[in-house]
Formats: structure tokens, C-alpha cells, sequence
């Protein structure tokens, strides 16, 4: 069947395993190209997270500072995480707002998707809103080997802080952007 994106598309001939990791696995494809041409594809396969702009009830939003091991510094991001085998999404969610934050929110709304690096992933992250937040009865519950710091900032603040480079994480910066949704 053609559809108005047939002259772009690839199909895959064959494909393989070439690492499988406890969070990442690396493919390699063989593909015929659109011209009828083989080429390699190379990609990281990723069971996909959300990110949640969770709001406070003086508007202000929860932020989280977190050391990443690949850039080896501090990053300030939004509360997220990822997606378990076979978990609902606002599952995933729900779930990592009260590990991280240690908040509950009475109301969810899902903004969208991202695709942060579609390049070399087929990583997608689900874009939630959480509102009237309240504090869980358990607490902050974070994992074993998870180490952050809770900060909050207006989200007048969070933007100024994309502009000056406090924030350079791709899904907070693209989850900020649904704010000035109409």
C-alpha cells in the first residue's frame, strides 16, 4: 500500500542483539533503503518513561537535582522515570512522583509524547501534568542507589533558568514548553 511517506520509508531485512544491558539494548539492522539500497542502522532500544510537571498549590513546580554519571555533573530536571514491563503509563507516573517527590496529585492530564533522540533510540517519554499535590503518607521513597534533591521554582523561573543554562535536559526543556500550550 502507498502512503504519502512511502518514498521515505525503510524496511528491515534482518536484525540483531549486539548488547543487552540491565536498562539499554543495542541493535543492529540491516535495511533496504527507499531507493532499494542496504544500509546499517544502529540503535538503542529503551522500554520508554514518563516526566511529570507536578504543580504545588502555590503554582510553583517540583524540580529535582540529580547527578547523571555520562556527563558526570548535577543536572536540574523534572520528577521522571522509567516505564516498568507491562505498567500503564499514569501507573508510571503516579509511581514516580511519590518515590522521587514523595507527593501524591489529585489530578492527572497527559500532554504527549517525546522522542528525545530519535537518531540512535526508539525511546519515547510520556509528557503528564499532576496537580493538587499532597503529601504521600510514606514519603519520599527513593530507590537504593538513587540519590537527589527536591527544588522548587515558578514556572516564570523554570524558563529563565533554559534561557541562562541551569536547565539543559531535553525532556524538561520540551515538557516546559507545554506550558504556554493554548
Amino acid at each position: 500500500m502507498t502512503t504519502p511517506d512511502s518514498h521515505l520509508i525503510e524496511t528491515a531485512i534482518a536484525s540483531e542483539s549486539v548488547f543487552d544491558g540491565v536498562l539499554l539494548h543495542v541493535r543492529k539492522d540491516r535495511v533496504r533503503l527507499p531507493n532499494g539500497e542496504e544500509s546499517v542502522r544502529e540503535y538503542i532500544s529503551h522500554p520508554g518513561a514518563v516526566v511529570i510537571l507536578a504543580f504545588l498549590p502555590d503554582g510553583r513546580l517540583l524540580f529535582e537535582r540529580q547527578f547523571r554519571y555520562p556527563l558526570r555533573r548535577v543536572f536540574l530536571e523534572l520528577p521522571a522515570g522509567k516505564i516498568d514491563p507491562g505498567e500503564d503509563v499514569l501507573e508510571t507516573a503516579r509511581r514516580e512522583l511519590r518515590e522521587e517527590t514523595g507527593y501524591d496529585a489529585g489530578s492527572w492530564q497527559h500532554l504527549g509524547v517525546m522522542h528525545p533522540c530519535i537518531g540512535y533510540s526508539d525511546e519515547r517519554i510520556e509528557i503528564f501534568a499532576a496537580r493538587d499535590l499532597q503529601r504521600s503518607a510514606g514519603g519520599q521513597q527513593l530507590d537504593h542507589n538513587e540519590f537527589l534533591e527536591l527544588v522548587t521554582m515558578s514556572p516564570e523561573e523554570a524558563k529563565q533558568a533554559v534561557w541562562d543554562g541551569r536547565i539543559t535536559d531535553a525532556k524538561t526543556i520540551t515538557s516546559l514548553f507545554w506550558l504556554g500550550k493554548p
